[in-house]
C-alpha cells in the first residue's frame, strides 16, 4: 500500500483543518490515474483532507476523531447520474408503477388498485408502460376507461416521449376527432378519426397544460424523497434535466440547509431569459446547487418512432391507428430559427448547452450547430452535451472528441432496447448505437447516468449494461453488438470523474483526492475483483456527501 500521496502532505503542510473522521481499512478505487488505490482517508471541514494508507492515516488522529472502519469493504467516489428529472422521478415514487407490466389485465389491476388511493377526482399519473412487453400494440383510453372512468388519468411510457390518456383527461384537454396535431408532436386517432388517446412528444403538452400544479409542500416532499432515494444507491450529486419550478424548489430547499447531495440542473430552454438573468445576478452557483445550463430538446425517441433519423424507420406491423407520422421521425422543435437565436444567446452568457438527440439526423443537425457557434464566437470552454447521443452517424463519431463536446449517455436503456431495435432500424444503425467504446478509444468524455424516472435510477443497473450489453429478453448472452462493451473501471469513470467534468465540477467532485469534497461510497462488493452479476446484486452500505454520513446497513 503506498504512503500518503506527497503532493497532498505538500497542499496541506500549512494549515491542515482538523481530522474530524478517519475512514480506514478499505478498497478504495480513488479515480485518480497517478494514485488509482488506497486503503484509508482522512475528512474534515467537509473535505478529504488526505488519502493513504491505514498506518499514516491513522497516526493523524485526535482523541476526538471519529474512527470508521470499513472491514475491507470497496469504496469508490460518490456515484454521478448525468441525466434524471428529479422531481418527476421524486413524484413518480408514490406513483403507479407499470414498467414490467407484459398485458392488459395486469396494467388495468394496478391502475384500478391505485386509483383507490387517491383523493376524489384528482388525476392518476406515473405509468412508465412499455408496450413491447406484450407484444408491440399500443394501448388505447378503452384500457384505462375500463376501470376507471371517473377520474382523469395520464399515463407516461418509459420513454417519456408517448402517453395514454382516458377519455375523462381527453375531455378536459379539449382532445377529440377536431384536434390538430401540434408542431412536433402527434395526437393518433383510429380508422374513424377519433382520438385513441396515445399522444407523442409535443402533443403530451395538451394533457400536461391543464393538469393542475403541485403545491409547495407536495415539491418538498417530492424532491426529499428522491434525494433520500438517491442517496441509497449512492448517487451524491445528479445532473437534472429539469423545469424552472425544479430549480424554485432546489433554491428554496438549499436555503433552508435541506440539499442532501448536489445538483447541477439544465432548465427546458423555453426558460432562456429567466436562465440568463439568474445567473448575471447571481452566478453560476455554488458547490451544492448550479443553474448555469439549460437543455434542449431534438427529436423524439426510438420506442416510438419519433427520433429523427436520416432514412426511414423499418415498417411498423402496429399501423393500423390512424398515424400521420414521419417514416423517418421529427424534429420536436417549435420553431429551429428560435431555437438557434436561444443557442447564441445563452453561449454568450456562458450557459451549459445540454440538448437532447437520439435519432443520427437529430446527432448531426445539433453537432453542426454547435460547431457553427463556436465558428461566430470564438473558442472558449463551453463543454456543450448531447444528451443520450443514441444513434450516429459515422462521421459524427470522431467529432465529440475533436470538439470537445459531451456525449451524454444512459447504458440502462441498452436493457430495454436491445429487445426490440432491430424492429425499428436495420443493422448498420444498430451498429452504431450506444457506441461506448468506440467513443472512449477516441477520446471523447463519455459520461453516464439513469435518465430516471425513464429508467431505473441505481447506477450498478447502467454499469452492468455497459459492461455485459446483455437484454431484457435474454437473446443477447454475449452482448447486443458486444464490440462496445467497456470494463467496469472504464464504467465507473463515466459514473464520476467524467460527470464531474460534464458539470464544472470536476476540481472539487469526482475523485478521492485531497481538497475535493467529501463525497464517496461504500459498497458491499469490490467491483473490480466480482462478476457483472455480483456488481448488479450489490448494495450501497454507506454514503458520504460533504462529509455527512448516510447509513444503509
Amino acid at each position: 500500500m503506498k504512503k500518503i500521496l506527497p503532493l497532498l502532505l505538500f497542499i496541506y503542510a500549512c494549515s491542515v483543518p482538523k481530522v474530524e473522521k478517519i475512514y480506514y481499512n478499505g478498497v478504495i478505487w480513488t479515480g485518480d490515474l497517478s494514485h488509482p488505490s488506497a486503503s484509508a482517508l482522512a475528512v474534515g471541514n467537509e473535505q478529504i483532507l488526505f488519502v493513504g494508507d491505514d498506518e499514516d492515516i491513522l497516526a493523524m488522529a485526535t482523541p476526538e476523531t471519529e474512527k470508521i472502519d470499513l472491514m475491507g469493504h470497496f469504496v469508490t467516489p460518490g456515484l454521478i447520474d448525468n441525466h434524471v428529472h428529479f422531481m418527476s422521478g421524486g413524484f413518480q415514487l408514490s406513483s403507479v408503477n407499470l414498467r414490467d407490466v407484459d398485458n392488459k389485465a395486469e396494467l388495468q389491476k394496478r391502475i384500478a388498485a391505485h386509483s383507490k388511493t387517491l383523493p376524489k377526482g384528482a388525476w392518476m399519473q406515473g405509468g412508465d408502460w412499455d408496450h413491447e412487453l406484450w407484444g408491440g400494440n399500443y394501448p388505447d383510453r378503452s384500457w384505462i376507461d375500463d376501470v376507471v372512468p371517473d377520474r382523469p388519468v395520464f399515463l407516461g411510457r418509459l420513454d417519456g416521449h408517448m402517453a395514454l390518456a382516458n377519455s375523462k383527461a381527453l375531455e378536459l384537454a379539449g382532445i377529440n376527432a377536431n384536434t390538430q396535431d401540434p408542431v412536433g408532436g402527434i395526437v393518433i386517432k383510429d380508422s374513424k378519426g377519433n382520438p385513441t388517446g396515445i399522444l407523442k412528444d409535443g402533443a403530451m403538452a395538451l394533457v400536461n397544460n391543464v393538469i393542475p400544479e403541485n403545491s409547495i409542500e407536495e415539491m418538498d416532499q417530492a424532491l426529499d424523497a428522491a434525494m433520500d432515494f438517491a442517496l441509497s444507491l449512492g448517487i451524491t450529486q445528479i445532473h437534472d434535466m429539469g423545469t424552472w419550478e425544479s430549480l424554485e424548489t432546489y433554491k428554496r430547499n438549499h436555503k433552508n440547509g435541506r440539499l442532501k447531495l448536489r445538483i447541477k440542473i439544465y432548465p427546458w430552454y423555453t426558460n432562456w431569459e429567466k436562465i440568463i438573468r439568474n445567473v448575471q445576478n447571481n452566478g453560476p452557483g455554488d458547490e451544492w446547487l448550479r443553474w448555469d445550463g439549460i437543455k434542449g430538446m431534438m427529436d423524439g425517441s426510438l420506442g416510438s418512432r419519433t427520433a429523427w433519423m436520416h432514412k426511414p424507420y423499418l415498417a411498423d406491423p402496429f399501423s393500423s391507428e390512424k398515424e400521420e407520422l414521419p417514416t423517418v421521425g421529427i424534429i420536436t422543435l417549435h420553431d429551429t430559427t428560435e431555437f438557434k437565436h436561444i443557442l447564441r444567446e445563452t453561449d454568450k452568457a456562458n450557459i451549459q448547452h445540454a440538448v437532447h438527440a437520439i435519432g443520427d439526423r437529430a446527432n448531426d443537425w445539433i453537432l453542426d450547430e454547435f460547431a457553427l457557434i463556436k465558428g461566430e464566437f470564438g473558442q472558449k470552454d463551453r463543454r456543450c452535451r448531447i444528451e443520450h447521443a443514441q444513434h450516429l452517424s459515422r462521421a459524427a463519431v470522431p467529432r465529440f472528441a475533436a470538439e470537445n463536446i459531451i456525449p451524454s449517455m444512459q447504458p440502462y436503456h441498452i436493457y430495454d432496447d436491445g429487445s426490440w431495435a432491430h424492429k425499428r432500424i436495420e443493422h448498420d444503425r444498430l451498429s452504431r448505437t450506444y457506441v461506448f467504446k468506440t467513443l472512449i478509444e477516441s477520446g471523447a468524455n463519455l459520461t453516464f447516468g439513469s435518465d430516471w424516472s425513464v429508467a431505473p435510477l441505481n447506477p450498478v443497473t447502467g454499469i452492468y449494461a455497459a459492461v455485459t450489453r446483455h437484454t431484457r429478453d435474454g437473446k443477447n448472452l454475449q452482448g447486443w453488438y458486444p464490440k462496445e462493451k467497456i470494463s467496469v473501471e472504464d464504467a465507473l469513470r463515466c459514473y464520476t470523474i467524467n460527470n464531474a467534468y460534464a458539470a464544472f465540477w470536476e476540481k472539487t467532485t469526482g475523485s478521492i483526492i485531497a481538497g475535493k469534497h467529501a463525497d464517496f461510497v461504500v459498497h458491499s462488493v469490490n467491483f473490480l475483483m466480482a462478476t457483472p452479476e455480483e456488481i448488479l446484486n450489490s448494495r450501497v452500505m454507506r454514503t458520504v456527501v460533504g462529509g455527512k454520513d448516510y447509513l444503509f446497513e
